[in-house]
């Protein structure tokens, strides 16, 4: 069984794994090694290790599973090996939400800038970027109040919300990119 966040509402329920899940946020049993001072060890090193896992790995992209977003817990941290200098390396295995988008999925975003190659939206901490030629024609750019405009006078600027999808992405060690379409039907300003 996986775990999945429902989009709109945030509450979690129990989702049974069948092929490929379409779903942007996953409950994952992960692993991180990390090195260990002297001076953390003592009663409390338990404790110690778990600030240290929170610090280095929330809010971080890994290139594999996404954005982790929250450590939800730790369950395992065993003995340690240490090594030269006195530092002492801990395998620890925790439980954490990650965010993993997909291509050809909606999603909803903020736009965060705008100018005449198109505009950049943010979902949490994706950045889409959607070139002009995947907004629709009849929504042309305006110079002078640098947003794209609808003939209805709907307006792409800074701080609106749209709904586009994702059309391309690249994942690196630290980051997640995407590209973005606002091109077809039920997509653009919510």
């Amino acid at each position: 069984r996986d775990f999945c966040l429902s989009r709109g509402l945030g509450d979690v329920y129990k989702r049974q794994v069948r092929g490929l899940i379409e779903a942007m946020f996953f409950y994952l049993t992960l692993h991180h090694e990390l090195l260990m001072p002297p001076s953390t060890f003592g009663p409390k090193l338990h404790d110690e290790v778990k600030k240290r896992l929170f610090r280095e790995v929330e809010g971080t992209c890994n290139g594999r599973y996404g954005f982790i977003v929250l450590v939800t817990s730790v369950d395992e941290i065993p003995l340690g090996k240490v090594e030269e200098g006195g530092y002492v390396r801990f395998p620890v295995t925790y439980q954490a939400i990650v965010f993993r988008p997909f291509r050809n999925e909606v999603i909803d975003a903020v736009v965060s800038t705008v100018d005449e190659l198109g505009f950049h939206a943010k979902a949490g901490p994706l950045d889409i970027f959607v070139h002009k030629d995947n907004i629709p024609s009849d929504i042309p750019y305006d110079e002078h109040g640098q947003c794209y405009t609808t003939k209805e006078t709907h307006r792409i600027k800074k701080g609106e919300e749209v709904r586009l999808k994702i059309i391309g992405i690249r994942f690196d060690a630290t980051d997640i990119f995407a590209v973005g379409t606002i091109k077809e039907d039920y997509l653009g300003l919510i």
